[in-house]
């Protein structure tokens, strides 16, 4: 990896953590679904990024978060749990012929199948380990089922979203 791609890297660290903790924190649509786009960060990384450096990343962006959330740990648990299971869940993707080197998982770069295939299982972890460990020991199973699924639904989405308007394609050789 190069120079330029490792300043990228830490450029988007820093833009989708001040996105999340300046403009994210308070939009809630309902008062159940909760906007977690940093999530996205991680999704993108690039496809050859080893698990331990993903769960550094994922403990560095979920740690920020949650310094400005006064959550306790809630968002780097959930963040590093899914950051340990993305290469697990991408092996199980790998088409035959493999990935190019470099490749962002995107839809722009992947397609949208692909990309909903690989992102909605690991965003469902995540949301789902985030919101029982924050509710965990009350007796609200529904609320927090609710909170799940609206907050899956906006962050996916969102995520479709910002691809569209921010991201764009990697021209091939």
């Amino acid at each position: 990896m190069n120079s330029n791609r490792i300043f990228l890297l830490i450029g988007g660290f820093l833009i989708y953590l001040i996105i999340q903790v300046v403009l994210l924190k308070n939009m809630v649509v309902f008062g159940f679904a909760f906007c977690f786009l940093y999530v996205l960060y991680i999704l993108l990384l690039p496809l050859e990024m080893k698990t331990v450096p993903v769960m550094l990343i994922a403990f560095g962006l979920g740690l920020g978060v949650d310094v400005f959330y006064d959550t306790l740990g809630l968002h780097t648990a959930s963040l590093v749990a899914l950051a340990f299971l993305r290469n697990f869940w991408l092996k199980i993707l790998t088409p035959t012929g493999g990935y190019d080197e470099n490749l962002q998982p995107s839809i722009l770069n992947m397609g949208f199948g692909w990309f909903t295939y690989y992102s909605l299982p690991l965003i469902i972890l995540h949301h789902t380990l985030f919101f029982y460990i924050e509710n965990i020991g009350t007796n609200l199973f529904f609320p927090v089922v609710q909170k799940i699924i609206a907050s899956i639904i906006f962050v996916y989405v969102m995520s479709i979203i910002v691809q569209l308007m921010f991201y764009r394609r990697r021209r091939g050789l």
